[in-house]
């Protein structure tokens, strides 16, 4: 139980380090905000890696920076197909392969989930899709713009996949160093990147623009840290899904802080995300 609570906070906290984001991002320059949380999450990680303690091997602290290049370059391609304006291919996308390749990695490991944890499991997945996409007010994608959210969000997938795995391969007994390593390494392809977006002023004289990322970037830390301590307790086959429902906390809190309108579908993944805690939970 102790492993899906970790893995449920780890989803609140990535959905509303989302949400936060999402709309810091509309007041500056998504690569701005990014990049400034990512530096927070490091800095958040590090600090709580050294209160812990614990000494990291080699091969911990590889896994760590693995994952990093993952969570980093993940990250750019959600936000290129977000800026492209193509969040209903993308992020559903991102999410269920980030939810599916680290189960499929678990399961080939050895994993058995309960028969109510795996039917909780398969409900997941669509779940995360219909969370995460968005209705399209005139009904039809164009070819061009499907197959480019398809691409962005294969790579995000991929890169939010090797994220979670090289956390949870990253072993027991290292304190939270893996982590750390993790969102160290995860700021170089952002700031690589992103350099000349982030040359200009910001938009507006907006505490929020200085404070916000900071608040984005201790949620991003405390969200890999209850990710990793989650594979530590319990199946990476079902730390990683329930982890993966983080889009369904994005969507709540826009709809009641922001107001913003549920769609038909999206109500509809809620309501599988809900069904598909209670049997990984009981199961």
């Amino acid at each position: 139980m102790s492993a899906i609570l970790l893995a449920l906070g780890s989803a609140l906290a990535y959905g509303a380090a989302d949400f936060l984001a999402g709309w810091l991002s509309r007041r500056s320059h998504y690569a701005r905000v990014s990049l400034l949380a990512q530096l927070a999450a490091g800095t958040g990680a590090l600090l709580a890696s050294l209160v812990v303690g614990g000494r990291p091997s080699a091969t911990a602290l590889a896994w760590g920076a693995l994952s990093g290049l993952g969570s980093g370059l993940g990250t750019l391609a959600l936000y290129r197909g977000l800026a492209r304006g193509r969040m209903n291919v993308v992020a559903p996308l991102s999410g269920v392969l980030a939810a599916a390749l680290p189960a499929l990695f678990g399961l080939l490991l050895g994993e058995r989930p309960g028969p109510a944890a795996m039917a909780g499991l398969a409900l997941a997945l669509p779940a995360v899709w219909l969370t995460a996409r968005t209705e399209d007010p005139a009904g039809a994608w164009s070819t061009a713009s499907t197959s480019s959210g398809a691409l962005d969000g294969v790579l995000a997938g991929l890169g939010f996949s090797v994220l979670f795995i090289g956390l949870q391969r990253a072993g027991h007994g290292e304190g939270l160093w893996p982590t750390a390593a993790s969102q160290l390494i995860a700021v170089l392809p952002m700031l690589a990147l992103h350099a000349r977006s982030l040359r200009g002023p910001e938009k507006a004289e907006d505490p929020s623009l200085r404070f916000g990322p900071l608040l984005v970037g201790v949620l991003v830390a405390l969200a890999a840290i209850c990710f990793f301590l989650g594979t530590q307790r319990g199946l990476l086959t079902v730390v990683a899904v329930l982890t993966s429902l983080y889009p369904a906390v994005t969507v709540a809190l826009a709809r009641w802080l922001l107001a913003e309108h549920i769609g038909r579908w999206q109500g509809v993944g809620l309501a599988l995300a809900g069904v598909s805690v209670a049997l990984i939970s009981g199961g």
